[in-house]
C-alpha cells in the first residue's frame, strides 16, 4: 500500500515494528545515516561522553543503594561503601574518576566544536542544546560534591552557595532558600541529593536526546565545515558520506578501547589523581567549625573560579574600560541595528560595574563565561567554517584562548597571592575579549578557498 512503512513481517522483530518503529529507528539513526568520510580523531569524544554518562548513570545507581543522605550518616556510609560493600570501592572510585573524566570528554568535544565551527548555521540548536548539557553537567557535578560530606565538600558548598547572596535585593533570601537554612546543612543535602539524582539527571537525558536528534536532523560537521547533504548521488546519498554503521560504530570501538585503558589504569592506580580528582581534604568528615586553610572547587570548575577571585573592586575599572573600548569598535565595525544597540548596551555596562558592589560582578564575570557560549554562532562572523580555511593567525588566536583556560585552570587550584591574581585578571580579560571581539576579529584577514568536496585521505 502506497505510503506505509516497510516493516519486517515476520518474526519477533516484525511483531516488534507493527507496534513500535524500531527498525525504522535504527536505520535513520545508525545504518542510513549518513557521516561524513573525513571524521578524525577529534570525533571519538562525542561517543565517549555517551559511554561515561551511562557508566555514571550505572555506578550512581549502585552508590545510592547504599548511601545514607544524612549529614550525621552520609560521611560514614561512603566509608561503608569504600570498605564493607563487596566492590563498593572500585564502584565509588569509578564513579569519582568518571565524573573528571566526563569533563575531560566534553571540553574536549566542545573545542573541536570551536576549531571546526560546528556551531555554525544549520548547527545553531545542536550548539545550543550542547551548551545546555554542559551547564546541566556543572550542576550535576556540584550537587554530588556535596555528598560525601566531607571537609572540601562542606566548605566548598558553603563557598559556593554564598555567592549568591551577593545578588542585589534578593541575594541573602535566596542563598537561604537554596540551602534550606542558615548555613550548609543536612536540610541542603538532602535537596542536593535529590537533585543529583533525580531531578538533573531528568533534565541531562532529555537534553542529550535533543542534542543527538537535532544533529541527526541537520547532520553531522566535518573538519572542513562543508555541508556533505549539498552533493547527492543519484540514490539520495550524499557523495562525501558514509553509513554511521558499520563504519563509525567500529571507528568509535577503537576511542572506546583505548579511552577505558586510560580510565581503568586511573582507577587501579591514581584515583585521586594528586588530589585533583579527590581532594585530601575530602576523606575528612565534615566540620562546620575547622575551616580548611584553602578552599578550592574540582579542577573541572576552576578556570571559572578563577575569573570568580579575579574580579576585585579594581578589576572593575578594567572591565569598565574594556566595555567602553569594546563598545567604540563594535560602533566603528558593525552594521545595522547592532551598530547601535550593542555599544549601548556595552556603555550602560561599564557605568554599572562602578555602581554595584564587585563580589557581585564575580558572579556575574563566571556565570556569564559560560553563558557567554550560547551566543557563539551569532558572534561568529567568520566566512568559513573550519580553522582549516581561515587565516593562519587565526590558529594563533584559538591557541591562545585555549592555553590561556588552562592557566586559568590551574591558578584556580592554587591559593590567592597578588602575582597569581594579576595573572588570573589577565587571563580573565583574554577569555573575555575573545568572545566579545569575536565580530571583529573572525571575519579579518585572507581565507583560504573551501573546497566543493571533503578533503579525505584513506588510513
Amino acid at each position: 500500500m502506497a505510503g506505509e512503512k516497510n516493516v519486517e513481517t515476520t518474526g519477533l522483530l516484525g511483531w516488534i515494528d507493527r507496534r513500535f518503529p524500531l527498525t525504522s529507528m535504527v536505520k535513520e539513526h545508525l545504518s542510513e545515516y549518513y557521516a561524513p568520510k573525513n571524521f578524525n580523531f577529534w570525533y571519538f569524544f562525542g561517543s565517549l561522553a555517551m559511554l561515561v554518562l551511562v557508566i555514571q548513570i550505572v555506578t550512581g545507581i549502585f552508590l545510592v543503594m547504599h548511601y545514607k543522605p544524612d549529614a550525621q550518616l552520609a560521611f560514614d556510609s561512603v566509608e561503608y561503601i569504600m570498605r564493607e560493600v563487596p566492590g563498593g570501592w572500585f564502584i565509588r572510585y569509578m564513579h569519582s574518576t568518571g565524573a573528571s573524566m566526563f569533563f575531560v570528554v566534553v571540553y574536549l568535544h566542545m573545542t573541536r566544536a570551536l576549531i571546526y565551527g560546528s556551531y555554525r548555521k544549520p548547527r545553531e540548536l545542536v550548539w545550543i542544546f550542547g551548551v545546555g548539557i554542559f551547564l546541566a553537567l556543572m550542576a550535576e557535578a556540584f550537587m554530588g560534591y556535596l555528598l560525601p560530606w566531607g571537609q572540601m565538600s562542606y566548605w566548598g558548598a558553603q563557598v559556593i552557595v554564598n555567592l549568591f547572596a551577593a545578588v542585589p535585593l534578593i541575594g541573602p533570601d535566596l542563598a537561604i532558600w537554596i540551602r534550606g537554612d542558615y548555613v550548609v546543612s543536612d536540610a541542603t543535602l538532602n535537596r542536593f541529593f535529590s537533585l543529583h539524582v533525580i531531578a538533573i539527571p531528568l533534565v541531562l537525558l532529555g537534553l542529550v536526546v535533543a542534542h543527538i536528534i537535532a544533529l541527526h536532523e541537520v547532520g553531522s560537521n566535518n573538519p572542513d565545515g562543508i555541508d556533505i547533504k549539498e552533493k547527492k548521488d543519484k540514490y539520495g546519498r550524499p557523495l562525501d558520506g558514509i553509513p554511521f554503521h558499520p563504519y563509525y560504530t567500529v571507528h568509535d570501538i577503537l576511542g572506546v578501547a583505548g579511552f577505558l585503558i586510560v580510565f581503568m589504569a586511573i582507577v587501579f592506580f591514581a584515583p585521586e589523581m594528586g588530589g585533583y580528582f579527590l581532594e585530601f581534604n575530602n576523606f575528612l568528615p565534615a566540620d562546620p567549625l575547622k575551616t580548611p586553610p584553602h578552599i578550592a572547587p574540582v579542577w573541572y570548575f576552576t578556570p571559572f573560579y578563577s575569573m570568580l577571585r579575579a574580579t576585585t573592586d579594581q578589576f572593575t575599572w578594567v572591565m569598565a574600560a574594556g566595555a567602553v573600548v569594546a563598545a567604540l569598535v563594535l560602533f566603528l565595525k558593525c552594521k545595522g541595528a547592532a551598530k547601535l544597540i550593542v555599544p549601548v548596551i556595552l556603555i550602560a555596562l561599564a557605568v554599572s560595574f562602578r555602581i554595584i558592589d564587585a563580589k557581585f560582578w564575580g558572579v556575574v564575570v563566571m556565570g556569564g563565561a559560560v553563558v557567554l557560549l550560547f551566543f557563539l554562532p551569532w558572534l561568529d562572523y567568520s566566512p568559513v567554517r573550519s580553522i582549516r580555511y581561515r587565516p593562519d593567525w587565526h590558529k594563533w588566536v584559538y591557541g591562545i584562548f585555549f592555553v590561556n583556560f588552562l592557566i586559568l585552570g590551574y591558578l584556580g587550584t592554587q591559593a590567592p597571592t597578588d602575582v597569581f591574581n594579576l595573572m588570573s585578571q589577565i587571563g580573565t580579560v583574554i577569555y573575555l575579549a575573545f568572545f566579545f571581539l569575536m565580530p571583529v576579529w573572525s571575519r579579518m584577514g585572507t581565507f583560504k578557498p573551501v573546497p566543493d568536496r571533503v578533503v579525505y585521505h584513506a588510513h
